[in-house]
């Protein structure tokens, strides 16, 4: 079978690698059928992730068809239509325990530490497979596993309706968040600099946005707000600005989730967090949000439609990330048919 492999950072090909069987008894043989080309796949491939391993098959955001079952394998059979969930968690250690798999002391993650899905077949066990309703075709359900990134940031923040939600950010993530953050009633201020971005989140139902180049952030969010600041921030940049903007812009008892990262340290006086009483929560991968997720696309909650720009061939693999990097006005999420 054909795999896309980053062989070293750089060189990325299509490679006949053999085709994965059923290992153990609860093992789960999948046709893919379709992948979403996410940022943490272009790091890999240029060799800025921080955690990656080479030579490796790229892809996490999977959906595909069952077409063979492991003996002890319950709740899935041929033909079924799934999705894969790319955290490997060992089911055992204190975090694991208390529900939090996203923060398993041996965590890896399919694309990432082990192969992923970039190939016209793959395989996981039962537990990190789910059900996709014939509603959903399998380039929407791609959008699924960003969802659930989405889901847990929202979460995190404990977002709720009526709460005045700022998304730092118009990428990928920050237009999932702002989706998921709609559908519980949210209002929604939505930031980037770029104008293009900022009419997509409008379409996708932002309540006001605010282009930094142009306008005072504060200010404009003291109109919105009356002065008394949002209830919470969601900081999809994640450089060190962007989280010092966030702690003066938030309200009393307000909640500031961090989604992007750097690791250049922010200049953050304690007195703001202690004397508004503001919780800071970062937000990494999800913890069980694929069933909650899948039910918002079956109910139409969610629409992962929009936010499919482009799809390629896999075999256009090269083809699609040029587009991403030379046209990114232009993409929202760019998908592989296989």
């Amino acid at each position: 079978m054909k795999a896309i492999y980053v062989t070293n950072p750089g060189i990325l090909e299509i490679k006949e690698v053999e085709e994965p069987g059923i290992l153990n008894p609860d093992d789960v043989k999948i046709k893919v059928k379709a992948a979403g080309i996410c940022g943490s796949d272009l790091h890999i491939y240029h060799g800025t992730s921080p955690v990656a391993t080479y030579p490796r098959i790229i892809g996490h955001e999977i959906a595909g068809e069952v077409v063979e079952i492991g003996e002890k394998v319950e709740q899935f059979k041929v033909n079924d239509r799934v999705v894969i969930d790319p955290i490997i968690n060992c089911g055992e250690c204190k975090y694991c325990n208390k529900g939090r798999p996203n923060l398993c002391v041996n965590l890896k993650v399919r694309g990432v530490h082990e192969d992923g899905g970039y190939r016209e077949y793959t395989a996981a066990p039962e537990k990190s497979i789910f059900k996709i309703p014939d509603t959903i075709s399998y380039e929407e359900a791609v959008m699924i596993e960003p969802f659930t990134v989405a889901a847990q940031v929202n979460s995190r923040g404990k977002v709720e309706k009526g709460d005045y939600v700022f998304i730092m950010g118009s990428g990928p993530a920050g237009l999932c968040a702002l989706q998921v953050a709609k559908t519980k009633g949210a209002v929604c201020i939505v930031s980037d600099i770029i104008d293009e971005r900022l009419e997509i989140a409008k379409e996708l139902r932002a309540d006001y946005t605010i282009n930094p180049k142009n306008t005072n952030v504060t200010e404009a969010l003291n109109n919105f707000t009356k002065f008394l600041g949002v209830d919470v921030v969601i900081d999809a940049v994640g450089n060190k600005e962007s989280f010092e903007q966030a702690i003066q812009v938030v309200g009393k008892g307000g909640r500031i989730v961090v989604l992007g990262f750097t690791d250049k340290p922010s200049s953050i006086p304690q007195l703001l967090i202690t004397k508004d009483e503001l919780d800071i929560s970062g937000s990494r991968l999800h913890c069980n949000k694929f069933p909650e997720v899948i039910d918002w696309f079956e109910k139409g909650k969610i629409n992962g439609k929009n936010f499919i720009s482009h799809i390629f061939p896999f075999e256009g693999i090269h083809e699609a990330i040029h587009f991403i990097e030379t046209e990114p006005m232009k993409v929202t999420k760019v998908v592989l048919t296989f």
